[in-house]
């Protein structure tokens, strides 16, 4: 990150990041050492201090939520208001708190607390930013943007991410590297129309999912056509032993 913002000094572009490195010292690191901004995100057992008390982020929230309906239902401001953000071409809802409040062992913050339900019936999100005059809706708006992160981390981990028993950093690099192509592969086959009618004809399956179902999906393909080949050689004539020699010989090398 240090060296990032050193070969780019003209660039002050927002760092978000999940709840696991969403600690005080690294939040302190990019504010004062780096002096980039940053949108983290807050655990419900993280503590917001106020002028007379301490409350847990859970309770903090609940007690908002509970004045919001109460002013709902009478007829006054409501707590929470609703927001839009572009994500991928379409718009999200979500109906959001944000006021500059001091967290426990971070200071002083810009919080956003997020439901989705326009009830707030589901469980809140808790973002964090060093830049006071933000509002949630482009809080928000830059948080969304790692969930694509999230999500390769998942399913990157399926493709065998994280199945690498090498020490050496350039090994590991390479291994990332090779996990990384194939993922992506995985993620443009189902924009590959010939690719895609050849698999679904052989398969007789909807083609819809993830790259792991894609990985699936593939391996089947290749199963099925060893499965032909079996059959060819058989009706030929041919003895198991004599048509599996060959791959068996391939796969020992």
């Amino acid at each position: 990150m240090r060296r990032w913002a050193e070969a780019h000094p003209e660039l002050k572009l927002p760092v978000t990041f999940d709840n696991w490195y969403t600690q005080p010292a690294f939040c302190r690191f990019l504010d004062q050492e780096l002096q980039l901004p940053y949108v983290g995100t807050l655990a419900e057992d993280d503590e917001v201090i106020l002028k007379s008390d301490r409350l847990t982020l859970k309770t903090f929230a609940e007690q908002r939520k509970q004045e919001h309906l109460q002013a709902i239902k009478t007829g006054g401001k409501p707590v929470f208001h609703k927001i839009s953000i572009p994500y991928k071409g379409e718009k999200e809802t979500y109906y959001s708190y944000c006021r500059t409040l001091r967290i426990h062992n971070f200071g002083k913050q810009r919080l956003v607390i997020n439901f989705s339900q326009p009830d707030l019936s589901d469980s809140p999100n808790f973002y964090n930013s060093n830049r006071m005059i933000w509002q949630s809706a482009g809080i928000t708006r830059i948080r969304r943007h790692r969930w694509p992160v999230e999500v390769y981390h998942q399913e990157g981990k399926q493709e065998g991410l994280d199945q690498y028993q090498v020490r050496d950093f350039r090994a590991i690099s390479r291994h990332i590297g090779l996990v990384a192509v194939a993922y992506s592969l995985l993620r443009a086959a189902p924009h590959d129309e010939a690719f895609l009618h050849k698999l679904q004809r052989q398969l007789e399956i909807d083609l819809e999912g993830s790259p792991p179902f894609w990985r699936r999906a593939t391996q089947a393909q290749s199963l099925w056509a060893l499965a032909g080949f079996i059959s060819a050689g058989l009706t030929q004539g041919q003895s198991l032993r004599q048509l599996m020699a060959p791959l068996l010989a391939a796969v020992c090398s």
